[in-house]
């Protein structure tokens, strides 16, 4: 672990202020607040689940990846760094990493729209947070689900980029404790199209808390969140007219600040959209996803941000590994 903390680079600059909590308080937050507020015929959904992690044909310790026509870029914003009393910044970059984040978009089965953020892991598979695939309260899968790569402004590189998700693994499906934040908070979705090849994907990297937090300020959390961008809003001459959620928001220079019941606690910039949303850093000069963040909760007394741990998902591929052996 030494190594690894050695290695640790900062994304970009960041000054750390005023909290925006993240996406799920009761889990309304993400499926309801965040909804836009039409319902639709009611449809079986055509997304299917999937159990056996053969199926994603992904690894455990996977190394990020990326075209070299794309070029890679340590700041989402190349023409300002801090904006007002937020450390966020708009992610406007093409170029790998952030080209491999995109915002998913969901019809719920109750018939609302929402939104979430997620990852490429591999060439047709993302991550995100369990609750952007089935409603924790009403235990009911989402009937469609999209993913589009790096947009900004409301505008995709190709707009036949639309990645189509369909198959699906959610590792809970909130049926446990009532008002327990789930450790196992994440799911994987499987694509109709290779989009990674496109727009390159990111590795992760686990380790214990304690060796992440002695990195502070070095890590950076990207997500679609609702109240960011405000438009029309200009940065630099840079005009983003699309409005909230439609192009995400970057704090760099954030930390993970501790652990609580399993999840690792961080005082990333965010709001609901950001659910999802990869918490990045760069180790020996490769991207990585080291947590996911999945929204906030009171921890003695005091509100914080969560994220869930990369090696839950790890334990999921071993264990399934073990099985098949």
């Amino acid at each position: 672990m030494k190594s690894i903390r050695r290695n640790f680079q900062v994304l970009g600059t960041g000054i750390l202020s005023t909290l925006f909590f993240g996406s799920l308080v009761a889990v309304n937050d993400q499926l309801d607040s965040m909804a836009t507020e039409h319902s639709e015929k009611r449809v079986v959904s055509q997304v299917r689940r999937v159990n056996d992690p053969a199926e994603f044909r992904f690894n455990t310790g996977s190394k990020p990846f990326f075209p070299r026509s794309l070029g890679v870029s340590d700041n989402p914003f190349p023409f300002r760094t801090i904006i007002g009393q937020d450390d966020r910044v708009p992610m406007v970059s093409r170029k790998f990493p952030w080209s491999a984040i995109g915002r998913i978009e969901g019809v719920a089965a109750e018939g609302k729209r929402y939104s979430c953020t997620g990852t490429l892991i591999a060439k047709n598979i993302v991550l995100t947070n369990a609750h952007c695939v089935v409603n924790p309260n009403t235990h009911r899968v989402s009937r469609s689900l999209k993913f589009k790569p790096n947009l900004i402004n409301g505008v995709l590189q190709d707009e036949a980029d639309v990645g189509i998700v369909q198959a699906y693994y959610y590792a809970t499906d909130f049926k446990g404790e009532a008002d327990v934040v789930d450790v196992n908070d994440w799911a994987v979705l499987k694509l109709d199209k290779p989009l990674g090849q496109k727009y390159g994907f990111l590795g992760w990297k686990t380790a214990p808390s304690t060796e992440f937090m002695k990195v502070s300020k070095k890590l950076a959390l990207v997500g679609y969140s609702a109240d960011f961008p405000k438009a029309p809003k200009s940065y630099s001459g840079l005009e983003l007219t699309a409005g909230p959620g439609l192009t995400a928001g970057v704090h760099q220079g954030c930390s993970i600040i501790g652990e609580k019941g399993g999840l690792l606690l961080h005082d990333c910039d965010s709001k609901g959209g950001a659910s999802g949303g990869p918490i990045l850093t760069k180790i020996d000069g490769d991207y990585y996803v080291i947590a996911l963040h999945a929204g906030w909760r009171k921890v003695d007394g005091k509100i914080t941000n969560y994220a869930v741990k990369m090696s839950q998902i790890e334990d999921w591929l071993n264990r399934s590994a073990q099985k098949n052996q």
